[in-house]
């Protein structure tokens, strides 16, 4: 029963987001807008253990979501026949591109911290 609130918790957030990212014309997705209020919600124990039935529920079950996966890339063999060494192309340099991203970002937010790790490796 409590993944099944759980569940609902998760629909409802997301219906909000979505209805919050339209209404306002946000510049980014409703799914988004949801997640955020997901975090914020998370702090409260009516929707925390509900979510946590329902994560742990869905994450038993998770081979099976990528079903649907498979059956479009089998029915669509023909686009990756054609375009699958571009696409290929692709998926690797933004790979490659948010790895960078995040290796200078926490290169940036981690110069200002060198006195905390020797904090850190004194106390160990």
């Amino acid at each position: 029963m409590q993944a099944l609130q759980g569940m609902t918790w998760l629909l409802v957030l997301q219906l909000t987001g979505e209805a919050l990212a339209h209404l306002f014309n946000l510049p980014f997705p409703g799914p988004v807008v949801g997640m955020l209020l997901l975090v914020i919600s998370l702090q409260f124990h009516r929707v925390r253990e509900p979510v946590h039935a329902a994560a742990s529920y869905l994450l038993s079950h998770l081979s099976l979501l990528f079903v649907p996966v498979g059956v479009g890339v089998i029915t669509h063999l023909d686009l990756l026949r054609d375009y699958g060494l571009k696409l290929m192309l692709v998926i690797a340099l933004s790979t490659w591109a948010g790895m960078a991203v995040t290796v200078l970002l926490v290169r940036g937010l981690m110069r200002g911290q060198p006195e905390a790790r020797k904090e850190g490796a004194r106390d160990a």
